[in-house]
């Protein structure tokens, strides 16, 4: 019989860990938190010193029964969750849960044999910073979603909320679109000349850049087309002569190993997974995947701030470039961005073993999971190469009155480019030399208007909250599904755009709590949970400084804060009883069909019937909808926020080729079609069979 525990959080990880301890060993889950604020009611005792009142989270009373037998039989028990403030917290809930007198916690940063054997042989005490950290979060958290809400309840709608993150995302969504919506174009002109040598028919582009009499700072601005005939006159009949030729080497740098950030950030880029897909994708990498001989993690933690990289890991990275690509490919490696709040154990995301290559993996992960591996896999070895080196060329030309340049660059040597790839393409220019005249060919004038900033995408805006301090690696996921699922904004074309009830709630929210949204003030917040972390503050006092003017706004906005009369919205469909138009309505289980005569008349219908797949978008459930005419398709249940659709039945089962979303079409034979790859199959089963087991 096993002697001793070890738990950790997630059943797939304590299977991959499992076969690495031995049979003195046995490793169960929490699955999850066991502990937790009430879900009905405040649950903090704001008059005494913010005591919160945690209760054992509904369904979960047998997990935590089976959990504390098995301790009890245990001569030792090691507390293994995640490395990160949760992990901590659901540690410290365990031990006082489960009584374990002097309890040890076990952290690895990677789930491989290694790293596991040394966190159990070196176990330490429960970090109480940490756990501090996340009580004051989820506190203050709770504080502002609890005491907003149930106001936006009776002066906006059921079931809207405010969050003390998730509400300044939506202001800088709502912001940025007012910033769009009132921006005024304004006129501009470039100008191309194409220009060659004398006796050669090679072309190159060259830009206006000023008038000589400028300074070299100065950009000429050309506003109007009369402003442009004026320039195209002062170049007729005027020659054009190299007066300057820069030759230099130039280096680009390979970027540093990925944080859960620019992870999500660049997923969302080049492989179009949403935040949530790819933490989804990258917790599968990290949990244990079966690659023949047992379940082994591929990547470190996800969730983290830090670049820093081990130094086992930088020398066996070092110890692959050299071997595959030589000893000139070898750079001096990122410089590790790690800030103050992060702890010395965190790294970057990357690869538990350099050697496991993404090719080698192929036909082991699914579509999703080679992907992502690929793009950590890459961007881990790409870090520690050689700067790519390009000889480039600037030439200086003068055409009259006017200045134009033309620029070249071509790639001398690869370095990083060997592994991370390269998209762009030469540029080169003919040899030019000082004082050498050139043909002119064609001068190419263009009407350009200046244009608004861009909305923002999941990754752009993951990126913003990053760069202003505003939530942590954790956050970021919850954050961009809780506003869609809100229907506060919606994906439009891949970027967020603000709904009626996000703009009407933002708006309120500026003007009677201005704090919770402000930029500044929950950075400071975040920086204060920081300090928390560090011990370096108190997490009483944080709260405390926090609420008595947030008490203050409140009282105060109840006061003030008048009922918002909100727009019907009607589906184009008349009421089967009275006739009456029929609408959309929200209500405790969420929104459903309703006759807009009610009380008068008390028809009403389920809005949406589930399938039990995600959608591939923003991973909410696809539901069954009835358009105007009465045609069953199928769409994301966050509609508006999210407006995928398609009109044949979403199956459960992914595509095994790309494991994209495949949808049954039973329009002539019955055909089972990829949406992503096209991939065609027949079905096992019968097209009713089908439908009706789903």
């Amino acid at each position: 019989m096993a002697s001793k525990l070890v738990i950790v959080e997630s059943p797939s990880k304590a299977k991959t860990i499992e076969k690495f301890l031995g049979p003195d060993y046995q490793v169960m889950a929490s699955i999850g938190h066991v502990i937790d604020l009430p879900s009905k009611g405040l649950g903090v005792d704001t008059r005494r010193n913010f005591t919160p009142k945690y209760v054992v989270i509904p369904g979960k009373e047998r997990v935590l029964l089976d959990l504390r037998k098995a301790s009890k039989r245990a001569d030792q028990v090691f507390l293994a969750p995640d490395p990160d403030r949760e992990g901590e917290a659901i540690s410290a809930h365990l031990a006082r849960a489960l009584e374990i007198p002097h309890a040890r916690r076990a952290v690895f940063n990677e789930i491989t044999k290694k790293a596991v054997s040394e966190a159990i042989a070196n176990p330490r005490d429960i970090d109480d910073h940490l756990v501090n950290a996340q009580q004051a979060r989820r506190i203050l958290d709770r504080l502002v979603g609890y005491k907003i809400s149930p106001l936006l309840w009776r002066r906006v709608q059921k079931h809207t909320s405010a969050g003390r993150v998730q509400s300044v995302a939506v202001r800088m969504i709502c912001d940025r679109e007012e910033i769009i919506q009132n921006f005024v174009p304004e006129e501009y002109w470039t100008l191309t000349a194409q220009l060659s040598k004398q006796k050669d028919r090679r072309q190159f582009p060259a830009e206006l850049v000023r008038r000589l009499d400028q300074s070299e700072k100065e950009r000429l601005r050309i506003g109007s087309e009369a402003e442009m005939n004026e320039v195209l006159a002062g170049l007729a009949d005027v020659s054009y002569t190299v007066t300057k030729v820069d030759r230099k080497k130039t280096k680009s740098m390979p970027a540093a190993p990925y944080s859960t950030s620019s992870l999500q950030q660049d997923s969302s880029t080049r492989l179009r997974f949403s935040p949530k897909k790819t933490m989804k994708v990258a917790q599968e990498l990290y949990e244990g995947i079966d690659l023949g001989e047992g379940r082994t993690g591929l990547i470190t933690y996800m969730r983290t701030d830090s670049t820093r990289i081990s130094d086992e890991a930088q020398r066996s990275v070092k110890g692959y470039i050299g071997e595959t690509f030589g000893s000139k490919y070898l750079g001096p490696g990122p410089k590790s961005k790690q800030k103050a709040n992060v702890q010395g154990a965190h790294e970057a995301i990357r690869p538990t073993d350099v050697n496991r290559l993404p090719e080698s993996l192929r036909s082991t992960l699914s579509a999703d999971q080679h992907k992502l591996y690929s793009l950590i896999w890459k961007r881990f070895v790409a870090s520690f190469m050689a700067p790519a080196v390009f000889d480039s060329v600037r030439v200086s030309i003068e055409a009259g009155e006017y200045l134009f340049a033309a620029t070249g660059s071509s790639l001398a040597f690869d370095g990083f480019y060997a592994v991370a790839g390269r998209e762009d393409k030469d540029t080169t220019l003919p040899e030019l030399i000082e004082g050498e005249n050139l043909k002119l060919h064609k001068l190419d004038p263009q009407q350009h208007f200046t244009e608004p900033p861009a909305r923002y995408t999941e990754a752009s805006l993951v990126k913003e909250l990053e760069e202003l301090g505003i939530g942590r690696p954790s956050t970021y996921v919850p954050i961009i599904s809780t506003i869609q699922q809100r229907k506060y904004v919606k994906l439009e074309n891949r970027r967020f755009v603000p709904l009626e009830l996000g703009e009407t709630v933002n708006r309120l929210m500026k003007q009677h709590f201005p704090d919770i949204v402000d930029v500044k003030f929950t950075a400071q917040v975040e920086s204060g949970l920081d300090q928390v972390e560090d011990g370096e503050q108190e997490w009483t006092d944080l709260l405390k400084s926090f609420y008595g003017e947030f008490k203050r706004t409140l009282d105060q906005a109840e006061q003030d804060m008048e009922r918002v009369e909100r727009p019907v919205v009607e589906i184009g469909e008349a009421c089967p009883e009275d006739g009456s138009p029929l609408v959309i309505k929200t209500g405790r289980f969420g929104d459903f069909i309703s006759c807009s005569n009610y009380p008068a008349c008390t028809y009403s219908r389920q809005l949406q019937k589930k399938t039990g797949v995600m959608c591939p978008r923003c991973g909410a459930d696809i539901v069954e909808r009835r358009s105007k005419r009465g045609r069953i398709f199928y769409g994301c249940g966050t509609y508006p926020a999210c407006d995928y659709a398609l009109w044949d039945r979403p199956m459960p089962e992914p595509c095994p080729q790309c494991n994209g979303l495949v949808a049954l079409t039973t329009r002539g034979k019955p055909v089972l079609r990829c949406t992503e790859c096209g991939l065609e199959r027949a079905p096992i089963e019968s097209p009713r069979e089908l439908v009706t087991a789903n």
